[in-house]
């Protein structure tokens, strides 16, 4: 189904392409390596089976979760707006 003066398909190659991009964004952050053996932050042991699980690992599991709760609350999106929000 075509929408306006849009070939058919173009749409979706548009979100392939978006998705395609922040893969490329998100595998361009994966760290490499043994990773640390003690927590940048807090200094804690980091376990054997964290660093095997997450290459280039730098903190515990606790400052990560941290850490991760932080960016998401300095994103700002709202992934709960109404419809008339987002057409703003």
């Amino acid at each position: 189904m075509a929408g306006g003066w849009s070939r058919d398909g173009a749409v979706q190659e548009q979100i392939d392409a978006s998705v395609e991009d922040a893969v490329k964004r998100a595998r361009l952050n994966l760290k490499d390596g043994p990773g640390e053996s003690h927590c940048q932050n807090c200094e804690a042991e980091i376990p054997e089976a964290r660093r095997q699980a997450v290459p280039g690992v730098e903190l515990c599991v606790k400052c990560q979760q941290a850490e991760d709760e932080q960016q998401a609350a300095a994103t700002g999106f709202n992934r709960r707006g109404s419809k008339d929000s987002q057409l703003r």
